[in-house]
């Protein structure tokens, strides 16, 4: 793939960062044009926004170290090296750290807790759909090898230095199916939008869809650091996608019950 779009001098633009910051853009964009139809200020959910983003940067790379703790505790100079600077680090440990500082600013400003989630829940899977491109561009959470037909083989050795890509050999495209994943949640959330009944029901839906899709892709993924468990039978990221999904369906359940017969 073309994990580097162009050199500008010293300056080296990366494919996966720009895609991140398209989806980040787009994410952001949506969240604020949803925002009057759940009684909510735009400019305060942009605002929550930036600093959920935040946040979600910062706990991305500290659940990236934590996946990766044997290997840096063997290697502590590494923690600090521009390799793990310009990995993404996990989606879970950002998402957790995002959704911790949004709550904390809808409570310091008085938001309800569950519209501001549902705001957000609607516009993070389109953002996610493009950032999950910018992956396949880099090479990064490569997929298994397979012989099925739509493999993809990557050539390129700046993935394979940036991101530790296997070359010439017939992956599953996991980047390309959480893309499209998302994109499809993204649409079900929409239609979930339009006959939503209660506060929660947009957030619930996504702890639900995405927790399938990630605990669903999370077997054709290759890509070490995933934190195998139980002998290799799953991943981490697999348990907490079957907490997720308890999540969303405890959520989804106490909205429905609080509903007038």
């Amino acid at each position: 793939m073309h994990p580097i779009l162009w050199h500008l001098g010293p300056v080296t633009i990366y494919t996966y960062g720009t895609l991140a910051a398209a989806g980040f853009v787009l994410f952001l964009w949506y969240a604020r044009r949803q925002a009057p139809r759940a009684g909510l200020d735009p400019t305060q959910i942009w605002n929550a926004g930036i600093y959920g983003a935040l946040a979600s940067m910062v706990m991305a790379k500290v659940g990236f170290g934590l996946s990766m703790w044997d290997y840096f505790r063997a290697n502590p100079r590494q923690i600090f090296s521009f390799g793990t600077f310009e990995s993404g680090g996990t989606f879970y440990g950002g998402l957790l750290g995002g959704i911790a500082i949004v709550l904390l600013y809808a409570h310091f400003h008085k938001m309800p807790f569950l519209a501001v989630l549902d705001t957000f829940a609607a516009a993070l899977p389109l953002g996610h759909a493009v950032a999950r491109l910018g992956c396949f561009a880099a090479g990064c959470c490569y997929g298994k090898p397979t012989s099925l037909p739509w493999a993809v083989t990557f050539t390129s050795e700046e993935a394979e230095r940036l991101a530790g890509t296997p070359l010439h050999i017939p992956l599953h495209p996991t980047q390309l199916y959480e893309s499209a994943a998302e994109f499809l949640n993204f649409l079900l959330l929409v239609w979930l939008g339009r006959t939503r009944r209660f506060p929660g029901k947009i957030v619930s839906g996504y702890f639900i869809l995405y927790g399938i899709e990630r605990g669903t892709i999370e077997f054709f993924r290759g890509d070490p650091g995933r934190t195998m468990m139980f002998h290799g039978a799953v991943s981490l990221m697999q348990i907490v996608s079957a907490a997720m999904i308890l999540v969303g369906a405890l959520i989804w359940w106490r909205g429905e019950r609080a509903m007038p017969a």
